[in-house]
């Protein structure tokens, strides 16, 4: 089922995937933020759960046109606390995804009352420079940034299977426009911390069952930044795709999805 919901300053597109139940519906954040949700669904077939996706505020089909000011990571924590109360979903599970991880624990950090368990897929607790130092020493990453083109949009960096790249492009193509959020301001340095508090802090306090998902060969955030989040934090396991890259829900959805269905059963 597709359709718009009012959060009040905005209204959202919002993709609801299976049938409500007394199980608690998984509510997705999707990254970016430069396209909406649609790249995950894949990932979501064969999940034994009611699935709520939506697009960001300035994203997809969400409201767009917004002054620069109300585009913020802060706005989209709050929209999907008001999109949980509008549907009465009550306590959720709740997936973050790439960027969305980092709003996902800074949603768990002001509302760990709404949550019953957390997962954070293809995405990181450390900043940047914690990444590059895996990937400087990566032979086969700089060797496809070196050959990446600007058209291919990332495709050879974020599936490990190249033979898998021309319809993952596909796919993103099929979305639309890469909508309100601007990567200039974000390289500006203009948009808030999608994580403002410390990650690790806010994973031990929260205190509640944490998956941890990537695919072993993610090039965007390397797997040793799971593996060392996972050490830190001790209500947490961690799950590994093998043979594949950030977007694994993509190369590997049987995996990807079965995960998630252990770890929500």
């Amino acid at each position: 089922m597709e359709r718009m919901v009012d959060v009040g300053e905005v209204q959202l597109f919002v993709r609801e995937l299976g049938e409500r139940s007394d199980e608690p519906s998984l509510v997705v954040i999707h990254g970016g933020p430069d396209v909406g949700h649609g790249y995950l669904v894949p990932g979501f077939a064969d999940v034994d759960r009611h699935v709520v996706l939506f697009d960001f505020r300035g994203c997809g089909r969400s409201t767009r046109g917004l002054p620069p000011e109300r585009l913020q990571p802060e706005y989209v924590v709050e929209d999907t606390r008001r999109l949980i109360e509008e549907l009465g979903l009550g306590q959720v599970d709740l997936l973050g995804f790439s960027t969305g991880g980092r709003a996902a624990m800074q949603f768990v950090d002001k509302h760990p009352e709404l949550v019953r368990r957390l997962v954070l897929a293809s995405t990181t607790a450390y900043d940047g420079r914690a990444a590059e130092e895996y990937l400087a020493g990566w032979d086969e990453y700089q060797r496809r940034e070196r050959a990446a083109k600007p058209e291919e949009r990332n495709s050879t960096i974020f599936v490990w299977d190249l033979a898998k790249a021309p319809a993952y492009l596909e796919l993103l193509e099929s979305l639309g426009d890469e909508g309100d959020w601007s990567w200039e301001r974000a390289m500006a340095g203009l948009y808030h911390p999608w994580c403002p508090g410390d990650p690790e802090t806010i994973l031990r306090d929260f205190a509640k069952p944490i998956l941890i998902l990537h695919g072993e060969k993610d090039m965007g955030f390397p797997v040793q930044l799971s593996e060392r989040l996972h050490a830190a934090v001790p209500n947490t396991q961690l799950a590994v795709i093998p043979d594949t890259a950030h977007m694994c829900h993509f190369e590997r959805p049987d995996l990807w999805s079965a995960q998630l269905n252990t770890f929500l059963g």
